[in-house]
């Protein structure tokens, strides 16, 4: 199935330009832009940040599955049917309280808690990808996407810990992409650094405010 998408989708994988030597894909600059606008969106608390996931991740699933990244491609499947969730959750939500969702802190507690949940989960993708997929790097593919996960569930639930969570995610991340030479990828992952130290910040005073 993911040969026959990939056939389907070579137009989008031709390059109309090279950048420090390797080729930067139609497909990998529509998703760049949708994916900043899907940051600034959520920086800003807007619900339209959420199709405009669904619309960079199933891109970015045919961009890393040509360049083998399993488990990166499967976390953006995973981010479509989260996104729909989280689209639901940011427009009809309710916490605890019964009320709306609103910008907040996450107890201690429930930090260990997903601390230790995500740590767990992430030599059982690294032994999924060493056992099902050609992957090349399957330790270093499993961490960010285990982590992923867990910052895509806290978004849509307005933690304001998945900003520092996606600081270090994107971090990472920018290294594994220079690794497999996705140069734009990489740049894009740099300033989505910078938006989340900025939705970090952001998150914090709407919190505050929030009390």
């Amino acid at each position: 199935m993911i040969e026959s998408l990939l056939q389907a989708a070579r137009p989008l994988l031709a390059a109309p330009f090279t950048l420090w030597g390797s080729p930067v894909t139609w497909l990998e600059m529509v998703a760049c832009v949708l994916s900043v606008a899907m940051v600034l969106a959520n920086l800003r608390v807007n619900p339209v940040g959420w199709p405009l996931a669904i619309a960079s991740s199933l891109l970015y699933a045919l961009l890393f599955a040509d360049s083998k990244l399993y488990g990166e491609a499967g976390l953006q499947l995973f981010f479509v049917t989260v996104a729909f969730w989280g689209w639901w959750q940011w427009l009809r939500g309710t916490g605890d309280d019964g009320a709306a969702l609103r910008v907040r802190w996450m107890t201690p507690r429930a930090r260990w808690r997903v601390a230790a949940a995500t740590l767990a989960a992430w030599p059982l993708l690294a032994l999924l990808l060493i056992r099902l997929t050609d992957s090349d790097v399957p330790w270093l593919d499993a961490l960010p996407t285990v982590a992923s996960v867990t910052g895509q569930i806290l978004l849509a639930r307005k933690f304001v810990e998945n900003w520092p969570l996606w600081v270090g995610v994107n971090l990472f991340s920018m290294g594994l992409f220079a690794y497999k030479a996705l140069w734009l990828t990489v740049m894009l992952y740099g300033v989505f650094t910078l938006l989340a130290l900025a939705g970090w910040r952001a998150w914090q005073q709407r919190a505050a405010a929030h009390g």
